[in-house]
């Protein structure tokens, strides 16, 4: 009985199927890379201008929400432009070499090139104005950022970290005089993860943990 196949047409098959298996392994690592953050968790990124928050916030007592003024409000939180920071270094520090960035910005009306630090994909929806509307501290994502002097990511940002969180939700959330507080806090009552649970009501496991919820 003659082979179904003669020997080149085997030789092609195998070939064929060595190159979809090559096409599947770069893409999965292509996948991975394009997943991960841009930034490797606790090392601080370089920026322009060497700005710490521990200095305006912790130091000077600068509220979150002067430069980043959208956080409460729209999806996107905001990273503060140039007439925001002169609104001090018009008169502070006018001098120092450090801020010539910022001046330069103002003279030629180019933003300055800050670097974000929490970037995600394209393909993630993540909402800023909701997770905070929701009990959601700025410390759980982004650490205690009153104590850097650059700001590094704490967290991986990746899904099943994020997962993690939807999977918990009411033992992730604070009461919203707590949200903005940079102060780790002691864990919730039982009794008071429910209160907060009926006050923001948080959707369902199943809901938050839905593939629709993140991508759309």
């Amino acid at each position: 009985m003659a082979a179904p196949f003669s020997r080149p047409a085997v030789l092609v098959i195998k070939l064929a199927l060595l190159g979809l298996l090559g096409l599947v392994v770069v893409g999965s690592v292509l996948a991975h890379w394009r997943t991960e953050g841009r930034h490797v968790p606790l090392e601080p990124v370089e920026q322009p201008i060497q700005f710490s928050h521990k200095h305006h916030v912790a130091d000077d007592g600068i509220d979150c929400r002067y430069c980043h003024s959208t956080v409460e409000k729209s999806g996107f939180a905001n990273i503060p432009a140039t007439s925001v920071c002169l609104s001090c270094h018009s008169q502070l520090f006018l001098d120092s070499p450090k801020l010539a960035p910022l001046h330069e910005s103002a003279r030629s009306g180019k933003p300055i090139e800050w670097v974000r630090v929490h970037d995600l994909p394209d393909f993630v929806y993540f909402p800023h104005d909701i997770h905070v509307s929701k009990g959601v501290a700025c410390i759980e994502c982004h650490g205690q950022v009153d104590q850097m002097p650059l700001t590094w990511r704490t967290a991986s940002l990746e899904m099943q970290w994020c997962l993690h969180c939807h999977r918990n939700a009411p033992q992730h959330i604070r009461p919203l005089s707590q949200v903005l507080s940079m102060a780790p806090q002691k864990p919730l009552s039982p009794e008071e993860v429910r209160q907060l649970d009926r006050l923001y009501h948080l959707r369902s496991q199943d809901a938050l943990t839905n593939c629709s919820t993140c991508h759309r």
